[in-house]
């Protein structure tokens, strides 16, 4: 059974800005998706902006916001097919056990200026 739904868009210029802000980055993205998105340069912040919409398309799927998640707590992948993946971690696992979470879908893209994330999670 669906129990929530969340769609979001993030505009990749607010990536840019963030990029020369120390600490930023590693506040809302997890280690490794830095560690797979920074070497590619302008691909990895449109990889990251998609990310980061995903984040926000996971707590409005909660119904929460990200109220009580560090975001760096999320950590959106590609499985080996190119697949991407949500991982939760400490806050973000709990936030999602509460609300009765059992599988996320996940769809990511990302074109020019603008990147898009939707999240389904099952019960």
């Amino acid at each position: 059974m669906i129990l929530g739904i969340g769609i979001d868009v993030v505009h990749v210029s607010r990536l840019k800005r963030w990029q020369n802000l120390p600490g930023l980055f590693e506040r809302f993205f997890h280690p490794d998706e830095l560690k797979a998105a920074m070497p590619r340069g302008e691909t990895g912040i449109l990889s990251l902006a998609a990310r980061f919409a995903a984040k926000e398309a996971l707590g409005k799927a909660l119904g929460i916001g990200l109220r009580g998640m560090a975001l760096q707590d999320i950590s959106v992948m590609n499985s080996n097919s190119g697949k991407p993946v949500m991982y939760l971690y400490r806050t973000a696992r709990r936030a999602f056990r509460s609300f009765g979470g059992k599988h996320i879908f996940i769809s990511l893209s990302h074109e020019k200026e603008n990147a898009l994330a939707v999240v389904v999670i099952e019960g």
